[in-house]
């Protein structure tokens, strides 16, 4: 899908054609769209193409005039449970334009597009950019957040109830926090590359936007981890309370099984049709079960000290 917007008087305007100074967004761009933006603004074909791996981590490139910026932006993905994940967006900077490229619709574009970052003006090539990284990184520590919530959730949960369902939600979560965090931090690799200026031209309220950037990214970086180890401790602690719950289950069974043994030893004595056993007090039907329960009641209490029952 192909979009172009230029700010018109302070305002996103959506244009029907290029225009100097615009901004086209390509969002799951078929190979008709790809090669008329390359034809019409001369872009390098690679550089359209390479946000369009899943695969490709964040860097910055230039060639011919030409600069590739590929960011990891956080994508959220929800089935049964939220999944979240991240995604490269390609954004390539011309002389008159901006080019962005991304696999999937973006609700970061999204805001874009529909006028909600003040300041952001497609004209400034640079500020644009960098508020559309800044957009990034506050939207890492949204969905953060985000995650942190249905963690205390699902806590409480398993509190509850040591479900599967919880147990495989925390995995859940702990993947996304490893993707996050691998994201953020070749985000942040590739922020301190522009800080350098030497690809990107930064004037002195460029210097001051692209630093807030590193703060938030750097900032999510250390949320990521801490959510991260709470996770993957609090995994760890279920997993003991698990299997000391199924050694306590076992030894109550053990015991069971060891007293329901008892009576059945007895009246396979008793119940033997053998005249002249010697058994005492054969002929009466009360003693084995007065024998039964005397036993039964001696290894109860040998069970109970040795902390078996």
């Amino acid at each position: 899908m192909l979009s172009i917007h230029k700010t018109i008087d302070g305002k996103m305007t959506k244009l029907d054609t290029i225009q100097d100074g615009c901004w086209v967004n390509l969002t799951y761009p078929s190979e008709d769209e790809l090669n008329t933006v390359a034809a019409t603004l001369g872009v390098e074909p690679t550089f359209l193409r390479a946000a369009l791996d899943e695969e490709e981590t964040s860097r910055i490139d230039t060639e011919d005039g030409q600069t590739l910026l590929i960011i990891d932006v956080p994508a959220v993905e929800k089935d049964d449970a939220v999944v979240y994940s991240t995604l490269p967006l390609g954004i390539i900077v011309t002389e008159k334009h901006i080019i962005t490229v991304c696999l999937k619709e973006s609700s970061i574009i999204k805001d874009f597009q529909d006028g909600l970052v003040r300041n952001a003006e497609t004209q400034k090539r640079t500020s644009f950019i960098l508020y559309m990284l800044l957009r990034v990184a506050k939207r890492f520590l949204q969905y953060l957040k985000q995650i942190d919530k249905i963690y205390n959730y699902m806590e409480r949960q398993l509190y509850k109830s040591q479900r599967n369902k919880e147990l495989i939600q925390l995995l859940d979560l702990e993947k996304s926090l490893v993707y996050f965090n691998t994201s953020l931090k070749a985000n942040e690799v590739t922020l301190e590359k522009i800080l350098r200026g030497r690809i990107i031209t930064l004037y002195e309220e460029d210097h001051d936007l692209l630093e807030d950037v590193l703060i938030e990214v750097r900032q999510a970086i250390e949320m990521a981890n801490i959510y991260s180890s709470i996770i993957s401790g609090m995994m760890d602690a279920f997993a003991s309370v698990i299997s000391n719950n199924l050694n306590v289950i076992m030894k109550v069974l053990t015991s069971i099984t060891i007293l329901l043994t008892v009576p059945n030893i007895v009246f396979s004595f008793y119940g033997m049709n053998i005249e002249g056993s010697g058994l005492p007090l054969a002929q009466f039907w009360w003693f084995p079960l007065t024998v039964t329960a005397v036993i039964i009641g001696i290894v109860a209490v040998i069970l109970k000290k040795r902390d078996l029952f």
